[in-house]
């Protein structure tokens, strides 16, 4: 990597250029970034995740922008147009923009009005002209008139000169750079209705007419107009002020008064409106696109990090529950493990005799299997078949909503085909269900994140992009929790920093055929496992009651004889340094600092020796709704428990338990000003709601988490917020004083004496 893309890195993203040249360095030799951020904190000078994945995607695009480059310096090359300065030019570009612009003018181009000018040989008729000398530009097209050329009079030929003007200004590289900076900071994105579309379109409503800065549009109203466009029912466009535009651009070619210069002037003028308005237009659509785009994704990608981090229930004997009216509820029994022990299907709801063999049925597993927890998805039917295994009063057994999505997708996947090769699809779903209570990273990793149901426009967004940034989430969420070697699956092994699905398959394989691994050297012998995947894997999975205490902690094997060495010059076991904190407390760490180990890794060494292979996620809190089991039963006012379960940016749905998500609008999740819905909720967050309003026909339930919040129509909330507004005294006017007075109005001022004077001589100078 180019040093002069290390130290632009490292200014754009604040970072010392020590750090950014080793984890690119890191990165080069395929190192992941879970690995630099836990176990290379010394050689990038402690960067976190967040600035890796950072440095990483800066570093990509300048790699593309080089590879961009050079294909231009290929082609220019090829057709013979690269002179000395133009490749000092291009080699100069520092941004995507301004070396496409460089190229703009040799790019080979479609047939356009200019190129059919040029076929006629009007090109020194246009060089005349835009050199605005005092020749009459009629006498000058005279001699380009040609009826074998197609040019038949003075002003066809004048009119051709003026289209090939018009694609020189389009394509001028600071006239660009100038309209560039007017589009962005001065446009407007206009939506508006098609004709004919009013009703089929009412899901965009309120963009049948909308217009706001394109650039301070937020994410989800960009995507939405983009939807909208795309799927017939909006007409989108970015508008900029031509009366701000042409004058910026008009001085750069039109150099004087007489006709030739007319004849420039309104040649740049079409060029801008036919050619470079447009060219503008879609890079600040592309432009706004990419950062809604970005933004829509981040959410995604922190709403999913939300779900996997969810608080794992743990190891319990569960009864999962795929609920159904029609088709019955799916019932199977799973050991502390997860393991399938058995299946059922009970129809509760169609007839007291069902009713009754379903509560029997119920019973009977519970008592087989020894159940503990018991499951039940919040689907349809959830909330009823939630009440009546409740009602069944099991002594013993907790019941637990979980939020199923995704389940239909693992149960008719290829990962729940070969896990339960013959079993029904919706026992595999409610396996699921079950699953999901008792580790929920462990089992959403089987599922593509995009079926989770936790983005906003995930399918309008750049997919790849999409898919990375959910990859990167994924893995860090496992690396960060650790993979229990012996029991895990091979789809969570995959996500394990240096393996990969390959590596992770034939772990698995090695375990079946060999027993469990009982020390992390064991690795080594999995086929195809080498010394670099070792180095990358090895100390985020865990060997719990393996022959070395350390294989069950987030300390990496390569750091082993450091610990050793702690242990023996306090004259113990690296065992008993595990369990006595006041052994720890003896540890003097500078004495163990050397070059590639230092301070901080030591900490964290000694940290982890204190909570060897601790979970980080947050300790399982059972949840339960309120008495509402439908929309119908919702009123305003009402005032319900819920919990989060997606956060978009304009505000949060929440799950109040009717099988239809509530929106807390963001400006009413807090009595406080909210910039980002982010920074007061996260998903799977318990909260408490009040319910401003109903819509059942249209299924739409607002919700508040303010205080005291106006309960009613939107309209009469809005007028209700707009008066709060004007009461309060505004923020920026400073404290008066007591001995103060008050301030006058203008016209209550005095007159000072040579504003009377100035004002005399005026009023003596209009008479």
């Amino acid at each position: 990597m180019s040093e002069v893309y290390v130290s632009r890195v490292a200014k754009e993203l604040s970072l010392s250029e020590s750090g950014v040249r080793a984890a690119a360095a890191l990165f080069a030799q395929d190192a992941t970034i879970p690995f630099v951020a836990r176990y290379r904190k010394e050689a990038t000078g402690n960067l976190d995740e967040v600035q890796l994945a950072a440095i990483r995607d800066r570093l990509l695009q300048l790699k593309e922008l080089d590879e961009r480059r050079a294909a231009i310096l290929k082609s220019l090359t090829e057709r013979n147009l690269l002179t000395d300065e133009l490749k000092r030019r291009v080699e100069g570009a520092v941004t995507l923009s301004k070396l496409e612009d460089i190229y703009l003018p040799y790019r080979p181009k479609k047939r356009t009005r200019a190129t059919i000018a040029k076929e006629k040989g009007l090109e020194p008729l246009a060089d005349a002209v835009f050199a605005q000398g005092p020749q009459d530009p009629f006498v000058l097209a005279a001699a380009y008139i040609s009826a074998e050329k197609g040019v038949k009079d003075g002003e066809e030929a004048l009119a051709g000169a003026r289209d090939i003007i018009a694609e020189r200004v389009s394509e001028d590289e600071i006239a660009r750079a100038r309209m560039r900076e007017v589009f962005f900071s001065k446009s407007i994105y206009h939506s508006k209705v098609m004709t004919g579309k009013e009703a089929e379109g009412i899901k965009f409503k309120d963009y049948f007419d909308w217009k706001e800065p394109a650039l301070k549009a937020p994410s989800h109203r960009v995507l939405a107009m983009r939807r909208g466009e795309k799927e017939g029912f909006l007409m989108m466009r970015v508008e900029a002020p031509e009366e701000e535009a042409l004058p910026l651009l008009l001085p750069l070619f039109v150099k004087g008064e007489n006709a030739c210069s007319a004849q420039v002037k309104a040649a740049a003028e079409d060029g801008y409106r036919r050619l470079m308005s447009l060219s503008m237009e879609t890079e600040v659509r592309l432009e706004t696109k990419k950062r809604a785009e970005k933004e829509a994704i981040a959410v995604f990608a922190r709403n999913l990090r939300e779900i996997l981090m969810s608080s794992p229930l743990g190891h319990k004997n569960i009864l999962g529950v795929d609920p159904g009216f029609r088709t019955g509820c799916k019932l199977v029994a799973l050991d502390k493990q997860g393991m399938l022990l058995s299946n059922d299907v009970i129809y509760p709801s169609q007839g007291d005799n069902r009713e009754a063999e379903a509560a029997s049925k119920i019973k009977k597993l519970c008592a087989q299997y020894k159940t503990e927890v018991i499951a039940i998805g919040n689907g349809t039917a959830g909330r009823e078949t939630e009440e009546f295994i409740k009602g069944l009063k099991l002594e013993g057994v907790m019941i637990v909503m979980v939020n199923e999505s995704g389940a239909s997708v693992y149960s008719a996947s290829p990962v729940a085909r070969e896990e339960f090769p013959d079993a029904d699809i919706t026992v595999r779903g409610a396996v699921s269900i079950g699953r999901r209570l008792m580790d929920p990273l462990a089992e959403l990793v089987k599922i593509d994140p995009k079926a989770i149901g936790v983005g906003q426009y995930q399918h309008d967004v750049d997919q790849p992009e999409l898919k990375k940034s959910l990859d990167d989430t994924v893995i860090s969420c496992v690396n960060s929790v650790g993979v229990e070697l012996n029991t895990a699956s091979k789809e969570l092994l995959a996500y394990v920093s240096g393996l990969g699905p390959t590596l992770a398959k034939n772990i698995v394989e090695h375990r079946n055929a060999n027993g469990a691994f009982e020390s992390r050297a064991a690795l080594k012998k999995v086929a195809r496992l080498g010394p670099k995947a070792f180095e990358q894997s090895a100390g985020f999975l865990r060997i719990r009651g393996g022959k070395n205490p350390l294989d069950s902690s987030a300390v990496h094997p390569e750091r082993y004889e450091i610990v050793k060495k702690m242990a023996e010059d306090l004259g113990c076991l690296v065992s008993d340094l595990m369990s006595d904190a006041a052994l720890r407390a003896k540890i003097d760490i500078p004495r163990y600092i050397s070059g590639d180990a230092g301070e901080p890794t030591l900490r964290d060494i000694v940290a982890e020796l204190a909570k060897p292979g601790r979970d980080p996620r947050e300790k399982f809190e059972a949840f339960s709704f309120g008495d509402v089991q439908k929309i119908e039963d919702v009123l305003p006012g009402m005032k319900l428990p819920g919990i989060v379960t997606n956060v978009a940016a304009f505000g949060a749905f929440v799950d109040i338990g009717v099988h239809q998500d509530g929106l807390v609008h963001i400006s009413e999740l807090s009595d406080n000003y909210v910039r980002e819905a982010s920074s007061v909720v996260k998903v799977r967050q318990q909260v408490k709601v009040t319910v401003l309003e109903v819509d059942a026909q249209r299924k739409r339930i607002a919700l508040s988490m303010k205080t005291n919040p106006v309960i009613g129509a939107r309209e009469d909330r809005q007028a209700a917020k707009l008066a709060q507004v004007k009461a309060q005294p505004r923020d920026n006017q400073p404290p008066r004083r007591d001995n103060q007075p008050p301030r006058q109005k203008p016209e209550d001022r005095p007159v000072s004496a040579m504003a009377e004077a100035l004002k005399a001589m005026m009023d003596k100078r209009k008479l």
